[in-house]
């Protein structure tokens, strides 16, 4: 193909592809009446009918032919009668859909933008159009005019504009102002918006690369960089290799200058210092207060005397020895669990899969309520609060609703001054709490009460940072019962069986003469040949098991990759959801959203109360409002298409995301290409999650790589520290 510039105008038949990291996107661009051309590039926000002009060279892409490679573009608004109803009629303006687009063009012709603009009151003139659709659309229309500004600044900084509308909502008409004044808010701010982003707009602007208040966002970035990963600390020289990697300056010539960013950092009190060991870590200051105050909390609960409760232990005792009215038996460690919680301010019972564990919290119910024990249940997600409440029979809450989470003050209402009123807090699935949300509980908690607190530690630890219930544990101040003993009736599962021998390192079994046939390895060499499998699977093999799609999933390490959750969604989406009705649609962010699509919240959002990792259906998608309509349990929420990115598929999700979860079904893809994350703890905790049946797929050699490896990455953290000594920081 000629490397010469050409350049093309045409109209948008559709916007094909949308990368939603950097703004690439791929088109249909029509040229004249006849032909139309796919054109591909880094382009500002276009939309359906708007009028466009290219500047690039013609390609060949070995998989789709001749296409057109744009180095720039410039976009207007149509300006013939048809173009300016598909201009309309393509969601850009919220309150204008095909049905008004079209009502628009009749009454005004090739007017019709003018008209919006410039006379909107003559909306008023077109017939079935109400006073509050001319509003809506008036707004919206002035709206966009000032998101566009903020499109057309980013883009002039070489940054994408994917996020110019949440950056509107969030500064209004001071957006550009406040960018210019400090880029790097952005990453606080807007969420979804990166350091990278930010900083090239910084640069473009004419921060100096050497500034320090580049550095000491740098710094920042890096050690919340190091949060996502889990950790609370990081070590002060490797803290500050990341940041001149990241801002590819000298370590030799700004040494001076990384210093005295962090000496401004530490004296505002936005970075803490820990000495340990001899070696010298840095924190944000919200982590390590959340740590402090956990170990704080903790000690004051152990220290203080229980309420006055008529326990009558030899009573407690003598009742758990004896079968229950089903005649079920507890074991020698479950009776110790009982005691050790009627005993006690603080316990931690942990155990895996058949152990008993929600036996043995049925039979402590029991005795609190024989002596009129005032007790709340509670669990980290809404799943594992109902998982909870199915196996008990009682009132079972997150821990959000317990503390009464409150928007408006983006705190809980439960805290030391307005302690919750009760006797004891059992809390399921506590592997999953954060120092954040540990400390929150900590802080409700009322001095003589007591808290136990169940889960499984061979789990994964918490999305969030930190590694609470292991530190707990380590620090040898807290009662703990280890549960072992597997049920014979568990015995007869092999997704038990083969869970606690990957615990102990051993490469899973077939299932046994005898045993239930709930747990399969099938071999795979290649990660393509997966997506054939899951469409038997799926279609073919889940039906003769009476097994819905909705309580299946796919549980994979890595988000990015063949096996990744990324591509897993597009092929699971075209096998479960393939109806293609564009009026029940949508693409932002580079996916593509349908009615009926499963989806997963990937952010807490306080002001909906939907949290990280909850799970919903797509249950409407109104293109002219540009809303759609989330069913998370019995609960419907609104979320603007500008808050897509919070949401994404959900027929495939992490491993890590899928902790507090259940599904009848799940299907584990392993393969070499996950070789990054693989390790026993994963593998274990994606085993767990499968209630009637568990397919692993992949290669013998990643799955023995994955159980070999009992390492894992440890987190930085000092709980530990803080239960058993004076450490602090400084």
């Amino acid at each position: 193909m000629s490397n010469d510039i050409s350049e093309l105008s045409g109209s948008v038949e559709r916007v094909i592809f949308k990368s939603p990291d950097n703004g690439f996107s791929v088109i249909s661009l029509k040229v004249n009446k006849t032909e139309s051309i796919i054109a591909r590039g880094y382009f500002a926000d276009l939309h359906q009918g708007a009028h466009v002009t290219l500047q690039g060279t013609w390609i060949f892409h070995q998989k789709f032919g001749r296409q057109f490679q744009a180095q720039s573009s410039v976009a207007k608004p149509p300006s013939s009668i048809e173009g300016i109803q598909k201009y309309l009629a393509s969601g850009l303006i919220k309150g204008i859909g095909p049905k008004y687009a079209e009502k628009l063009v009749e009454k005004f012709g090739d007017r019709t933008l003018d008209i919006i603009d410039q006379e909107p009151n003559r909306l008023f003139e077109v017939r079935g159009v109400g006073p509050g659709r001319v509003q809506l659309i008036i707004d919206a229309w002035q709206e966009q005019k000032e998101i566009s500004k903020v499109m057309v600044f980013l883009r002039s900084k070489d940054v994408s504009a994917t996020f110019a509308v949440k950056i509107f909502k969030t500064y209004g008409q001071a957006s550009i102002e406040k960018i210019q004044e400090n880029p790097y808010r952005l990453v606080d701010d807007i969420w979804g918006v990166g350091f990278k982003s930010a900083d090239q707009i910084a640069l473009k602007i004419g921060l100096p690369s050497d500034s320090i208040e580049r550095v000491k966002a740098g710094i920042l970035f890096v050690l919340s960089e190091a949060t996502s990963n889990g950790h609370l600390y990081k070590l002060v020289q490797e803290s500050k290799d990341a940041v001149f990697q990241l801002l590819g300056i000298d370590a030799d010539v700004c040494a001076d200058l990384l210093k005295r960013a962090l000496h401004s950092l530490y004296m505002q009190d936005k970075v803490k210092l820990i000495s340990h060991n001899d070696e010298h870590y840095l924190s944000l200051p919200q982590f390590y207060y959340s740590e402090m105050g956990i170990a704080k909390k903790m000690e004051r609960l152990l220290s203080t005397q229980t309420r006055s409760l008529n326990f009558d232990v030899d009573l407690i005792y003598q009742s758990i020895r004896n079968p229950d009215a089903r005649g079920v038996e507890l074991n020698e460690d479950q009776q110790r669990g009982i005691l050790t919680c009627v005993q006690n301010k603080v316990s931690i019972i942990t155990g895996g899969p058949g152990t008993g564990k929600t036996t043995m919290i049925k039979r402590l119910i029991q005795a609190l309520e024989t002596f009129n024990v005032r007790f709340r249940l509670a669990a980290p997600t809404g799943r594992a609060a109902k998982r909870m409440f199915e196996s008990t029979g009682r009132s079972t809450e997150t821990l959000h609703r317990l503390l009464e989470f409150t928007p408006t003050t983006m705190g809980f209402a439960r805290n030391e001054e307005n302690a919750l009123d009760l006797d004891y807090l059992i809390v399921d699935e506590s592997s999953m709490i954060d120092v954040f949300l540990m400390h929150s509980v900590l802080k409700a908690m009322p001095h003589n009460a007591s808290l136990v607190m169940i889960g499984d530690v061979d789990q994964l630890p918490s999305v969030g940072a930190g590694n609470v219930l292991n530190d707990l544990i380590e620090s040898g101040k807290i009662e703990v019962v280890r549960l072992t003993q597997i049920f014979r009736q568990a015995q007869d599962s092999m997704i038990i069986v083969n869970a606690h021998r990957v615990n102990k390192g051993e490469f899973p079994e077939s299932p046994k003469p005898g045993s239930k046939r709930d747990f399969a390895f099938v071999k795979q060499q290649e990660p393509e040949e997966l997506f054939p499998l899951l469409r038997t699977i799926f279609l073919k093999k889940f039906p003769q098991l009476g097994i819905h799609p909705d309580d299946a999933i796919v549980l994979t390490p890595m988000n990015r990759g063949t096996a990744g959750t990324m591509r897993l969604n597009q092929e699971l989406q075209m096998i479960l959801n393939p109806v293609n009705d564009e009026a029940k649609q949508m693409m932002q962010f580079g996916t593509l959203f349908k009615v009926n699509d499963r989806v997963m919240q990937i952010r807490n959002n306080y002001d909906k109360f939907v949290f990280n990792g909850d799970i919903g259906s797509i249950i409407d998608i109104n293109r002219v409002d540009q809303k759609v309509i989330v069913r998370f349990g019995e609960r419907d929420h609104e979320y603007d298409f500008a808050e897509m990115n919070e949401l994404s598929l959900a027929y495939a999700i992490s491993i890590h995301k899928s902790q507090g979860s259940e599904f009848k079904a799940v299907i584990i893809p392993l393969f070499m290409q996950h070789f990054m994350l693989l390790q026993r703890n994963l593998i274990y905790t994606a085993i767990t999650r499968a209630k009637n049946l568990c397919i692993l797929v992949g290669q013998s050699k990643a799955v023995a790589m994955g159980i070999k490896n009992d390492k894992g990455v440890e987190r930085k953290t000092f709980l530990k520290q803080f239960l058993t000594s004076d450490l602090q920081a400084r």
